[in-house]
């Protein structure tokens, strides 16, 4: 019989990445058309596991130290067009991906092995609320970046779940943390970052309050847990200096577009 050359996984998901985010603009989000093409991508990204890109965890030796010369977390890309950007995020044990925006983007994170906490964060934009009194006070020169938003979700994910979606409006900023080992997730980005066309990466910390600060603070914490829609304090910051991100090489299926 001949030989049946079967369309792997990812290549099915880039094209369908592709055919969904090519002519993206945020008016088309509940568009009846863009819905059915992002159910179908959606579809297609819950059924991918590390073993559709060749990938494993890493073991390590019982007792060992883990290596803080190298760094917490590495990337590999797959591929990037104009419209998007597919690449796999890989975490050592105890990692995290610190706060950040995707400023005008649409994502879709997977989880392909371990397990993740994801805390979502919104933008607020406009608002009339007074800025609140910090702790650790805040310095006059930084009131500039300071950002109004909400926490909107947080959830853990594993390679059981479904993905993890963003848009341009809904749970635009997130922080990603390793739990209970070593974690891997593919990640969808459109369009991709660009700092050219006003796409750049920002990191943000959470302030606290100083009426949250003390022996209430923990009372504060429970409080914004339960109640996500709580308003939050963001201050806009460098890149954080324990965080990194290198590069690995992708051992997966070819994947063209």
């Amino acid at each position: 019989m001949p030989r049946v050359n079967k369309t792997p996984l990812v290549q099915k998901i880039a094209r369908q990445a592709y055919n969904t985010f090519k002519s993206f603009d945020a008016s088309a989000i509940g568009d009846e058309d863009f819905c059915e093409k992002q159910g179908e991508l959606i579809a297609l990204v819950t059924a991918v596991r590390a073993a559709d890109l060749k990938i494993a965890p890493r073991k390590r030796k019982a007792g060992s130290k883990p290596d803080t010369t190298t760094p917490p977390v590495t990337y590999m890309h797959i591929c990037e067009t104009d419209a998007f950007s597919m690449g796999v995020f890989l975490l050592r044990s105890g990692a995290s991906i610190p706060l950040h925006d995707h400023p005008s983007m649409n994502g879709m994170l997977k989880v392909l092995y371990g397990k993740v906490s994801i805390r979502c964060f919104d933008k607020l934009e406009h608002g009339t609320s007074e800025m609140p009194v910090f702790e650790p006070p805040l310095p006059p020169f930084q009131k500039d970046s300071l950002r109004r938003s909400v926490l909107r979700s947080v959830g853990e994910y594993s390679e059981d779940s479904g993905p993890c979606l963003l848009t341009p409006l809904r749970d635009n900023l997130h922080r990603i943390d390793a739990l209970d080992g070593p974690a891997a997730f593919l990640d969808i980005l459109a369009p991709p970052y660009d700092s050219e066309d006003g796409r750049d990466c920002h990191y943000y910390k959470v302030l606290n309050r100083a009426e949250a600060a003390g022996p209430v603070a923990q009372q504060h914490d429970a409080e914004v847990e339960n109640d996500k829609e709580t308003e939050t304090w963001l201050l806009e910051i460098p890149q954080p200096e324990d965080f990194w991100c290198g590069g690995e090489s992708y051992p997966g299926p070819t994947v063209s577009v």
